[in-house]
């Protein structure tokens, strides 16, 4: 890597800003960033070479990685890991992609969020445990999320029970109700929201729905 705070390959980013971190139109997918035990063509090119420099590696192994798609810290630390090389080389690699901007937890996770949000109709609850798997620390993930807000939530809750709503149009109110709750548990929503989004959209049309005060959700996976 070069000296300093220049970033490689002419200055050329791999990673990600605030404000522009991928295509326009991309959307953070399942496949999009590759999981933790994904490595291009399971080898590194020009590793070979650099075997007896695991810095060097480690850097070769980064910079591929963070070609192909926005990783976290602790994605890249683990890829180091499986390739054997050192845990003070991975550090002092990873420290200094951190300080050069190529890797930046906060800005993956505002993006993940904000992403998985318009693209998936993703809530805060599952949004948490996807960024916590790729190793995002609590408290970027806590600001992430809370730049939704539940105004954004219950739009994006009516979005999802308006599209779906048209199909269950043949079943019985309780089985819509139950339908469209286990759709909303599987992206996170909370019972109550869930719930009362249901409970809009269907009188919306007509249909009257009884739901406990104290509505909580079924196994989502029933």
């Amino acid at each position: 890597m070069p000296d300093g705070d220049t970033v490689p390959d002419g200055g050329t980013v791999f990673g990600f800003g605030e404000d522009a971190m991928l295509g326009e139109g991309t959307v953070f997918g399942e496949d999009t960033v590759f999981g933790e035990d994904t490595m291009p063509d399971g080898n590194v090119q020009g590793a070979s070479a650099r075997e007896e420099d695991p810095r060097a590696l480690a850097q070769e192994v980064c910079l591929q990685l963070l070609t192909l798609a926005p990783r976290t810290r602790a994605q890249l630390a683990n890829a180091l890991r499986r390739r054997g090389i050192p845990d003070d080389a991975a550090d002092d690699v990873l420290g200094r992609f951190a300080d050069v901007g190529l890797i930046d937890d906060a800005a993956f996770a505002r993006a993940w969020v904000e992403s998985r949000h318009h693209g998936r109709g993703l809530a805060g609850r599952a949004l948490t445990a996807e960024l916590r798997r790729r190793g995002v620390a609590d408290d970027e993930v806590r600001d992430a999320v809370a730049a939704l807000g539940p105004d954004a939530e219950a739009a994006a809750a009516t979005r999802l029970v308006e599209r779906k709503l048209a199909s269950t149009s043949g079943l019985s109110p309780e089985v819509r109700t139950r339908r469209l709750a286990g759709m909303l548990a599987r992206k996170g929503y909370p019972a109550g929201l869930a719930f009362r989004v249901i409970r809009e959209a269907m009188e919306a049309e007509g249909v009257a729905v009884q739901l406990p005060e104290d509505p909580e959700f079924d196994d989502p996976d029933d």
